[in-house]
């Protein structure tokens, strides 16, 4: 199993899991497709899919296919769907299917070679089984992506942000900065102070810090409020300098 000549394009991954990587991804799917970029999106596995008609609907998927504009099918975006909300490996293994890798890079080939820039999101952390004896890291190896760090604001954020960032670094694999998000509404002493302390430590961009959002995904306007609240919130500069192929990541 080889991997794939550098593309351009981004994997959006976490510290943990919940911690705002669709809406990040999504929001800047939706910038790039503002400003005229042909972008495509993928989700290689999504857990914790709702069962509506006997159909799994990846929730996250779809956002990410709304968010880009494309009209590419659900199951080349996201090839593995699963009800349990776990991770894909353990997901995979109670429904009785075999995540095959290889099929994964199929379709992240067909999506890459039609589009301009792709946005790839993880499921978990780095460490989160995609299938048995594979990581979403081992993955982020064979695309060939820099990654993107959604990290939370609060306490232990820093362990966790730095525990992502030296794995990224111990495979020699590009990183092109830091999102915080703030997942609670309590503004914490820790959650005020974690970013600089990060900036310091990793010496990496802080694209920006995102305020709390509630329920931001029963919004009726979500498309304009993700880009408001991406617009506003991150410095978009190393995005299109991406997008430009000035890849001005750190190895």
């Amino acid at each position: 199993m080889s991997g794939f000549p550098r593309s351009r394009g981004l994997f959006v991954t976490g510290t943990d899991t919940e911690v705002g990587k669709t809406i990040v991804t999504g929001g800047l799917a939706a910038i790039l497709r503002e400003a005229g970029l042909d972008v495509g999106v993928m989700k290689p596995a999504e857990t914790g899919c709702e069962v509506k008609n006997g159909e799994l609907l990846p929730a996250d998927a779809d956002f990410l296919g709304k968010m880009s504009g494309v009209n590419e099918p659900r199951e080349k975006v996201v090839p593995y769907r699963f009800k349990e909300p776990l991770a894909p490996a353990v997901a995979a293994e109670l429904e009785g299917v075999n995540i095959e890798i290889e099929k994964i890079l199929e379709n992240f080939k067909e999506i890459s070679a039609t589009h301009e820039f792709i946005l790839v999101e993880g499921a978990g952390g780095l460490l989160a089984p995609l299938s048995r004896d594979f990581l979403i890291l081992d993955l982020i190896k064979l695309l060939q992506l820099p990654s993107l760090i959604v990290s939370r604001a609060d306490l232990g954020t820093i362990n966790h942000t730095l525990l992502t960032l030296r794995c990224l670094q111990a495979e020699k694999l590009p990183v092109a900065g830091i999102v915080i998000n703030n997942l609670s509404p309590a503004k914490s002493l820790a959650a005020k102070t974690n970013p600089e302390i990060i900036a310091k430590l990793t010496k990496l961009p802080i694209w920006g810090i995102l305020p709390y959002q509630n329920e931001i995904r029963s919004d009726k306007s979500i498309e304009k409020t993700v880009i408001k609240l991406i617009k506003e919130h991150l410095d978009l500069a190393p995005l299109f300098n991406l997008a430009k192929n000035k890849q001005k990541t750190i190895e």
